[in-house]
């Protein structure tokens, strides 16, 4: 989710040059010494399909969760708040704690991470699959969470000290190939699935996935930052806790509006305690996990704020545009799989091209076509109908999954070079954070807006505004009532029209800004 955007892990280091303090765990009496930036022998291969298999677990997590729920809240019959807690509840750990991640593996070791994050996404997708309530599945998902930021934070950090040269080249492109596919046919599998054994399925396939994953990772070799350095308590401590205030927020003002007091006073504790983390990392310095330096630099701000401008809409879309297919539309869960093609195939397809076209061009021309495309396809999505055909659909997607498959393929490069190469490490792991933590928002705040939006058409009609409410907020994952099935498809289909203008307005902004402080004097003098 997210991991929906690319591979670049939380603490990735420069796959072209790799620190002299790093080095491998102590090997047995004998045993050769593996060398960081080696290509680790008869291991490469078993090391690279670990952590592609490992990675391409993670956007199926979210995307193929995402397909499952309207099926999953039925069966468990659990309430609207509780059912996108099976959301949040992943997302936010997610985003809250690859840095954290990052630092326990440079301490303990990077491959002991990934199979300990490889085992909690696996075991904790089977207790998903086996869960009698949903409260058990929000509990797991939390879990679940974590492992997917070791997994994130670990994987690449382990291809990058365990091969060199061209052979990291072919491993970091087989890295983006499997993230890049567990984001597009992650719907289209998990309708599959479900069609054909239920909900269950979906999460056991991810438990399936993480076998051969965590055996393969066991061959990969060992290596950590005997310096150890020290865990930022502080900062994961308030930046998790700002993060899950947040959340809480959102699903609050689905439920009691945006103006209710405890809507507002979870906002205010979500801004009290981001201010707090920011003084926080300002004290800590150079022990802190994010340097909020950086932010002194434009071009880097800009950068930074490609999730929420690009990437954002993206997410939304790919969370909750197949429940309104189901819901509204009435396809089945594999059709609405597909109808999300025109959107998920580019992400597959144009990362690499982009990076050629940014060769001949610029990152900055790149950036800003993609923001341009974005904006084409969030306008259009006003043309958005409960009984529109695939070609109809396609017209508004297509154009967003292309602008946002461009982005992919520069965003990464760009957030590094924007700074000086000595602050590279520091620049991805902050872009990584950011990315995360903006999908994780995304998920939370578009299904308050889209509730919000669908609850006013449906009081407008003279229904109970808790009424309106509860079933506004089923719609949002699927579950549209048959008695008010035409003023739901009306409402939600008007509030998907509106997210499609706010989506435009942002990835607006994003390509004036990024057009602005990417202007090539700008990158020049800061270099």
């Amino acid at each position: 989710m997210s991991t929906l955007s690319s591979p670049g892990a939380a603490r990735r280091p420069d796959p072209d040059r790799t620190r002299a303090s790093d080095s491998p765990a102590a090997p047995s009496p004998g045993a050769p010494l593996a060398q960081p930036g080696g290509d680790g022998g008869r291991g490469y291969w078993p090391t690279v399909v670990a952590v592609g298999s490992a990675s391409m677990m993670l956007p199926f997590s979210v995307t193929g969760a995402a397909v499952a729920l309207p099926s999953m809240a039925a069966h468990l019959g659990s309430s609207v708040g509780t059912a996108q807690w099976m959301l949040n509840g992943f997302n936010i750990t997610f985003a809250a704690l690859p840095l954290a991640a990052g630092s326990l593996a440079d301490r303990l070791g990077r491959r002991r991470v990934l199979l300990t994050g490889i085992a909690l996404v696996g075991a904790l997708s089977l207790l998903v699959a086996l869960a009698p309530s949903m409260a058990v599945v929000d509990v797991a998902r939390v879990v679940q969470g974590c492992g997917a930021a070791a997994v994130l934070a670990s994987g690449a950090a382990v291809l990058a000290h365990s091969t060199s040269g061209r052979r990291r080249q072919l491993a970091f492109g087989f890295l983006g190939t499997s993230f890049g596919t567990g984001l597009a046919i992650g719907p289209l599998v998990a309708g599959a699935l479900i069609e054909a054994a239920g909900w269950r399925s979906v999460f056991l396939l991810v438990t399936a996935m993480s076998l051969p994953a965590w055996l393969c990772a066991r061959r990969a070799p060992e290596s950590r930052n005997p310096e150890r350095p020290a865990l930022d308590v502080a900062g994961l401590a308030t930046f998790t806790a700002g993060l899950t205030c947040l959340s809480f927020a959102f699903v609050r003002a689905g439920a009691a509006g945006w103006s209710a007091p405890s809507t507002l006073l979870l906002l205010a504790a979500a801004v009290l305690l981001v201010a707090l983390f920011a003084v926080v990392e300002m004290r800590l310095g150079d022990r802190a996990m994010f340097d909020i330096r950086l932010f002194r630099r434009p071009e880097f701000v800009a950068v930074v704020c490609q999730p929420f401008t690009v990437t954002l809409g993206f997410v939304v879309l790919l969370v909750y545009l197949p429940a309104y297919l189901q819901g509204v539309a009435g396809h089945t869960v594999l059709a609405s799989g597909l109808f999300l093609l025109p959107m998920t195939a580019p992400v597959l397809l144009l990362p690499l091209a982009a990076g050629q076209l940014a060769a001949r061009t610029s990152v900055r021309a790149v950036l800003t076509a993609a923001s341009a495309l974005i904006v084409a396809g969030a306008l259009l999505l006003v043309t958005l109908r409960g009984d529109g055909s695939w070609p109809a659909l396609a017209l508004p997607l297509l154009p967003f999954g292309a602008g946002v498959g461009l982005a992919f393929g520069v965003m990464d490069n760009a957030a590094v070079s924007t700074v000086p190469v000595e602050n590279a490490g520091a620049a991805a792991g902050i872009f990584n954070t950011m990315r995360i933590t903006g999908e994780s928002v995304a998920v939370a705040g578009a299904a308050a807006l889209l509730t919000s939006l669908t609850s006013a058409g449906l009081s407008g009609g003279g229904l109970p505004s808790d009424a309106a409410t509860r079933i506004a907020g089923q719609a949002v994952q699927g579950q549209v009532a048959q008695a008010q099935h035409a003023a739901l498809a009306s409402g939600l289909t008007s509030a998907f029209h509106t997210l499609g203008l706010i989506l435009a307005a942002l990835s607006t902004l994003g390509a004036i800004l990024t057009y602005f402080a990417l202007a090539p004097h700008r990158t020049a003098s800061r270099h």
